[in-house]
């Protein structure tokens, strides 16, 4: 089965640059209600993604972070816990859920590792569900 036919395309997603500022990102978050957004660079590039919680270890591990500070510094500097890896358009159903059991969405890239979309943990688990209920 190919991923590609349950890709969600960069044009229907939000991704931020990695040359955001931290304040910004926030901004895209609470707004949007997620809690992990990808990162790209302005050529399209696929740098990883950013977690709540990743902006969480920063304002406590920079003790004298202020408003100021996160005005200043960009998203592409802060450090993330967990590097969510991509998959090339061509990855097979295995991979997808295996990688799904970790993270809500799965980046997709092509052979230049620009960012094309997500697969998200739904679309997964909707597949694997209508396999199973067919097979009953």
């Amino acid at each position: 089965m190919n991923v590609l036919f349950f890709l969600t395309p960069k044009s229907e997603i939000t991704y931020v640059f990695d040359d955001y500022k931290i304040s910004k990102v926030m901004d895209v978050l609470d707004s949007r209600g997620y809690t992990a957004v990808p990162v790209i660079d302005r050529q399209g590039h696929y740098k990883g993604t950013v977690t709540e919680g990743d902006l969480l270890r920063v304002m406590r591990d920079k003790r004298d972070l202020n408003y100021g500070c996160i005005e200043e510094m960009t998203i592409g500097s802060v450090p993330r816990k967990r590097d969510v890896k991509p998959v090339l358009g061509n990855a097979n159903m295995e991979d997808l859920i295996k990688i799904s059991l970790e993270q809500n969405f799965v980046p997709v890239v092509d052979d230049n590792n620009v960012f094309i979309g997500i697969i998200t943990r739904r679309d997964i688990i909707h597949v694997c569900y209508a396999k199973v209920k067919k097979e009953l």
